[in-house]
């Protein structure tokens, strides 16, 4: 029998209380979920039952790469960080500007650091052919871009803001509309990668994706913020989102630590 949404709902609350209870009895808080995270089915079938194994670079370098795609065989360009500049025509959907800055545990800023992002458009479609959700494909927008951090650890994106989409994880499943961000350290290995939300989406308390991270204060650091001073005057809204990448107040990474 196919799971529902209710079946998926319940599981998250047991979840969820489980964690809380672990807490109140003296428990360390995590800002990681469990790789066995039950509402979210795949990751029970991806989750390993023998010890890792470690691959060795040396022998196969391209084997570090495989957690996520990267974006661009060049240098960084001026137009890298505008997936509305990207084709000859204007994208379909609300334009926004996405910023922040990367910092360290102690707040510090974490310059020359390569960000990568990619993203479905405002159908709420990817531009990959294992995407095949019947939603439009937008030919003026392919949903990736990268820059590099400045000196004071800062970002800057403007894109189209992605739309929610379904997944097989359940019936009826949908995803929160979210950015995918990847961070480079100084080596393909020192790869994180995480996932940005839009505030006040009504699809969070259904993704088990999102509610796979059990405390609410980590959850929360992965949900942008509307500043109204960073929105451009008819132009794009603005939203800000830092990540931390490390100590009490890090941004969850999905390859976790």
């Amino acid at each position: 029998m196919a799971l529902t949404q209710q079946d998926i709902d319940v599981e998250i609350v047991r979840q969820r209380t489980a964690y809380e209870q672990s807490v109140a009895e003296g428990a360390p808080r995590s800002d990681h979920p469990p790789r066995d995270y039950p509402p979210y089915r795949s990751s029970v079938l991806r989750h390993p039952r023998r010890p890792l194994v470690a691959v060795a670079a040396q022998r196969d370098p391209e084997a570090v790469e495989l957690a996520a795609p990267a974006f661009g065989e060049t240098d960084v360009t001026e137009l890298d960080n505008d997936l509305t500049r990207q084709h000859h025509g204007e994208p379909i959907g609300e334009r926004i500007t996405v910023t922040g800055r990367v910092l360290d545990r102690a707040g510090r800023p974490v310059r020359g650091q390569l960000v990568e992002l990619w993203q479905a458009n405002a159908a709420g479609r990817y531009a990959h052919q294992r995407d095949q959700h019947p939603a439009p494909l937008d030919p003026h927008f392919t949903g990736v871009g990268r820059t590099l951090t400045d000196d004071e650890g800062g970002y800057r994106f403007t894109t189209i803001k992605p739309g929610a989409y379904p997944w097989r994880n359940h019936t009826n499943a949908w995803r929160p509309a979210h950015i995918h961000f990847s961070l480079f350290g100084s080596a393909f290995t020192q790869r994180l990668v995480t996932q940005m939300y839009f505030p006040n989406d009504p699809l969070f308390p259904y993704d088990p994706i999102l509610q796979s991270v059990t405390d609410e204060r980590a959850r929360q650091r992965l949900v942008a913020t509307y500043d109204h001073t960073l929105s451009t005057p008819e132009w794009s809204l603005g939203y800000r989102w830092d990540i931390v990448l490390d100590g009490p107040a890090a941004t969850w990474m999905e390859e976790g630590r």
